[in-house]
């Protein structure tokens, strides 16, 4: 299970993203290969080292060549989807790069209020824009991300020079792409956000409530502008940590269903997945309903199982759980031949060491069933028998 992590503390570009994501998969080398694979004879990518306030880092920078020779491609999003649709890439690959075009298109699409198969690409049909988001594909295909977290965007604030004109940062189709996303505007002036790093991002679709995590690899995407904090974008390959540790209680109310659904077959259900031990309290809940409170003990690994188990099985639509000390008496179960055939008994030593017995239940049953002798009379003989 791969998990990606990313921080975008100094924003999020198309370059930053190819960069940092050749970095996690070592995938330098053949970047120079991808304009050739893309059929993108008017582009070229260029690597070179940097240092960004002491990250020393590769920068992957792609060149339009139409631009040195002053022609500029403004292509519709079905040139652009017939241009991935030629590639000798993986369909997964392909279906990324596209998936990536039309979260711009339909935001694109939403700005100037044109129908997305008529929608111009200005600032991302250029050759540089879909090399980077095709080689981003790639190496999003290759590392097989199972999870994305990441944390708040840095955006930049002030305004920038666009095919539309001066827009505010971040520009339109920009802001639209981070709808739903945590950003703040960060203290230095300028574009940290391109739409082409917003869209990478959203199609990634993080999480952005980070866990305890376990940073395995770490790979850093200069940007091309300098800032006083450094411009880089960085990627972590990572293990989620369990944060959960120890003992808990867990605990929900029932008002709704019938007790006979929480007879033995339920409880054995609890043991099952993973509870300690429980116990049902009545309570008296709202509006004078009469309830039941179950709580269990459950150790932290084992906390989500019996949490899934209790929603399955009953009516509750909610669970608390908080952790809990204790301190409990060394125990051991040990197996005696007595003249009602053999027991088990349960020996607890006590802090003085003194010892404490008690004899299995369903043993006691079973001899019960077979010789008819009542459950106490028979617990006082056995024990009786191994005292001795």
């Amino acid at each position: 299970m791969k998990t990606l992590l990313i921080e975008a503390f100094s924003g999020l570009s198309g370059d930053m993203f190819l960069g940092a994501l050749a970095g996690l998969t070592d995938s330098y080398d053949d970047l120079e290969k991808f304009p050739a694979l893309f059929g993108l004879s008017d582009g070229q990518i260029k690597i070179s080292k940097v240092n960004k306030n002491g990250i020393v880092c590769k920068h992957v920078h792609v060149v339009d060549l139409n631009e040195e020779k002053d022609h500029h491609h403004h292509r519709h999003l079905s040139d652009i989807l017939k241009i991935i649709d030629n590639v000798s890439i993986t369909e997964n690959a392909k279906q990324i790069a596209k998936d990536i075009f039309l979260i711009i298109g339909r935001s694109e699409s939403e700005i100037h209020q044109i129908p997305l198969e008529k929608i111009h690409f200005h600032e991302v049909s250029g050759v540089d824009s879909i090399i980077d988001i095709l080689g981003c594909a790639v190496l999003i295909d290759r590392l097989n991300i199972t999870k994305t977290y990441a944390t708040a965007v840095c955006t930049g604030f002030g305004f920038v020079n666009t095919q539309h004109g001066i827009l505010p940062v971040p520009a339109p189709a920009t802001a639209d792409i981070l709808l739903g996303i945590p950003n703040y505007t960060g203290e230095e002036k300028g574009e940290k956000v391109t739409p082409t790093g917003a869209a990478i991002l959203k199609y990634l679709d993080p999480d952005f409530e980070v866990p305890v995590l376990i940073k395995k690899q770490i790979a850093y995407g200069p940007g091309m502008k300098d800032f006083k904090t450094p411009n880089v974008l960085r990627l972590s390959l990572c293990e989620e940590s369990n944060q959960l540790k120890g003992t808990y209680v867990l605990e929900t109310n029932i008002d709704d269903m019938s007790n006979e659904f929480l007879g033995n077959d339920f409880q054995n259900g609890l043991f099952e997945h993973g509870a300690n031990d429980f116990f049902t309290s009545a309570i008296q809940m709202k509006k004078g309903r009469q309830g039941i409170l179950l709580s269990c003990s459950v150790a932290a690994k084992n906390l989500e199982k019996l949490s899934d188990y209790i929603f399955e099985n009953t009516s509750t639509i909610g669970i608390r759980y908080y952790s809990v000390k204790g301190n409990k008496l060394e125990r051991e179960i040990k197996e005696f031949v007595t003249n009602y055939g053999k027991v088990k008994v349960k020996i607890v030593t006590t802090p003085s060491g003194r010892k404490k017995m008690k004899i299995e239940y369903e043993d006691l049953r079973k001899i019960h069933q077979e010789t008819k002798v009542p459950l106490q009379v028979l617990q006082l003989e056995i024990l009786k028998e191994i005292n001795k």
